[in-house]
């Protein structure tokens, strides 16, 4: 599936997110060229507003929408794209969605500090919600984010590293937003808390399921759809599920080669080795089985919902989280 996929699937709320554009615009105005400019090549770069899609969608799911939302939504974007912001630099990336980061196309200083006012921009709009559950919610994400990306860097390169740690990184780094993003519209309407747990984890397993795929890009992906080229993560040391699996069924021999290869400024030569090495352990399938199984979760949090177009809508973003190819 395509992001053009995505966009046919959350038409029930293209409405919403046509207010949510038009808002974001008005948030991110500034009195500078260099601000101004800046945004403008965000913009034009803009992801697949998937969070702000699934926010809208769990909030009219259970009759939870209101005016709010949209500012919970903007402020859930907000957060996501200054994060995106500092991984570029961090990562010393040169593309994102196939167009010029920030950091590449001005430098690290600009990027870091426009992430920063994208933060400050994220919770001033917070607190127009008046929700002080609200701000604590995303405040808590924003920390999962921060902790798991600190444990990503952390486990650099540790071919050791369990499956179990791995799912717990990717819940922080990633997940927290969306499942946050499923829960806001039961927050400002003071639902039951087993009404906002049950969305906070549909939302969570979604996030899970996503950045599996994810990183099964860096193995199959198309660099033109990614917009990065295949084994990237590998090079930047990152250790994800088809890697974990694949070595845990290798011999101690296969294993010294792979990791040394991978530990020893890996070549072309070197990659395809590893490519190979992960598809013919079953990593590939064994990835995708686990994104599935996830998605299955979150599905199962749906069964109790009822059949409106937003409810079928969540259970197909399940098909795109899993099945995407960018």
């Amino acid at each position: 599936m395509t992001s053009a996929n995505l966009q046919e699937i959350v038409k029930p709320v293209s409405k919403d997110l046509l207010a949510f554009d038009k808002k974001l615009d008005k948030f991110l105005s500034a009195d500078s060229v260099l601000i101004t400019s800046v945004i403008k090549h965000i913009m034009t770069a803009k992801g697949k507003r998937l969070r702000p899609a699934m926010l809208f969608l769990a909030a009219r799911s259970g009759n939870y929408m209101s005016a709010k939302v949209v500012d919970a939504a903007l402020s859930i974007e907000l957060i996501h794209t200054a994060t995106l912001l500092h991984d570029d630099v961090i990562d010393e990336s040169d593309l994102r969605r196939g167009h010029e980061t920030v950091n590449y196309r001005w430098n690290n200083l600009v990027s870091v500090l426009m992430g920063d006012f994208l933060f400050s921009r994220a919770f001033r709009i917070m607190v127009r919600t008046g929700s002080t559950e609200l701000i604590a919610s995303i405040s808590k994400a924003t920390e999962r984010v921060s902790f798991g990306e600190l444990r990503q860097i952390e486990e650099a390169s540790n071919y050791d590293l369990a499956e179990k740690e791995y799912i717990k990184i990717i819940s922080d780094k990633t997940a927290s937003l969306f499942a946050t993003a499923c829960e806001a519209g039961p927050i400002l309407q003071k639902a039951p808390n087993q009404e906002r747990k049950r969305l906070f984890n549909f939302g969570e397993n979604v996030g899970i399921a996503f950045q599996i795929a994810d990183d099964l890009l860096d193995f199959i992906g198309d660099s033109k759809r990614t917009g990065k080229e295949v084994g990237s993560d590998l090079i930047q040391g990152k250790v994800t599920m088809p890697l974990i699996y694949s070595l845990t069924k290798s011999s101690n021999k296969t294993r010294k080669e792979i990791t040394g290869l991978l530990g020893n400024g890996i070549n072309k030569r070197g990659m395809n080795r590893v490519l190979k090495f992960v598809t013919e352990q079953g990593g590939i399938d064994y990835a995708y089985s686990r994104a599935r199984e996830f998605s299955e979760k979150a599905a199962a949090t749906c069964d109790k919902l009822d059949n409106s177009v937003y409810n079928r809508t969540l259970r197909e973003i399940l098909q795109f989280a899993v099945a995407r190819d960018n």
